[in-house]
């Protein structure tokens, strides 16, 4: 998956101009395949959540949700096309977004369970939606290589964590969430992180070395709390994982929690550190 998810982001970077650092070379618009491919991501992500749901009584409209999430996540890139006010776009898709809930839960269910089913709705726009935005933010704005560094530190915290909790773990990080974590793991996550970063850093001069081991470090806290945040969820629906699509990992949304919840945060950093 890493192989695959890195071929595809080198490509579209490689069709936009933007595997170099010279903006020059930069096409018009920027990061389409990765946007399609984010938008397919959160889609099925929304399907999951929405069957997690479904089991603690709670209905996702999924014809309004996916469309919702798709016109949000997507935002910024429609941006290089047509020039807007985003925070007037995401304002008025989520308040038309929220009054379609409330109608097709009318329509559909009457008045019962309205605020919780609006709710789990307006939860759904939100975290796939917004966070969304903010993935294809980092990627129009800031280029292939800031993005691709990101995603690379928060998920091989996952895999340092997993590896040196295997072999070290015993001291629970957080054993009412997520029963497997230890802060044995975490450290060994923070450490390849930070290596990852530093590497990112030394390659492509995204940032000096040392606003790079804060990126490590930080980021790999970030991703943690993503993945516990997404652990919450399970825990709420009594469910192991998202969905078992994905042999080992589970569902969509069991792999794409940490980068959505670290996005507006690294949006935030590469802001500070430009």
């Amino acid at each position: 998956m890493t192989a695959l998810f890195a071929g595809i982001a080198i490509f579209d970077g490689w069709l936009d101009g933007s595997l170099t650092q010279t903006t020059s070379d930069n096409k018009e618009i920027q990061g389409t395949i990765f946007c399609i491919l984010l938008v397919l991501l959160l889609s099925v992500a929304d399907l999951e959540f929405a069957r997690m749901a479904f089991g603690r009584q709670l209905i996702v409209f999924v014809p309004v949700s996916v469309v919702t999430i798709i016109l949000a996540a997507t935002g910024r890139y429609w941006a290089q096309l047509i020039e807007s006010r985003q925070s007037d776009y995401l304002l008025i898709l989520f308040s038309l977004a929220l009054l379609t809930s409330m109608l097709f839960q009318y329509i559909r269910f009457g008045i019962s369970s309205l605020l919780a089913n609006c709710g789990v709705n307006s939860f759904a726009f939100l975290y796939f939606g917004v966070l969304g935005y903010f993935c294809i933010a980092v990627r129009v704005e800031f280029g292939l290589w800031p993005l691709l560094m990101y995603i690379f530190v928060v998920k091989c915290t996952d895999i340092g964590a997993y590896t040196a909790g295997k072999l070290f773990g015993k001291h629970k990080f957080s054993p009412n969430i997520s029963p497997g974590k230890t802060w044995e793991g975490m450290a060994g996550g923070i450490i390849f992180a930070t290596l990852v970063a530093l590497g990112f850093a030394a390659a492509f001069g995204i940032m000096t070395l040392p606003m790079a081991i804060v990126f490590g470090v930080g980021f790999a806290f970030i991703g943690q709390l993503g993945d516990l945040a997404e652990s919450l969820l399970k825990r709420d629906a009594q469910q192991k994982d998202s969905a078992n699509i994905v042999p080992s990992f589970g569902g969509i949304m069991d792999i794409i929690d940490s980068p959505l919840v670290a996005a507006p945060f690294a949006y935030l950093f590469f802001i500070w550190s430009s």
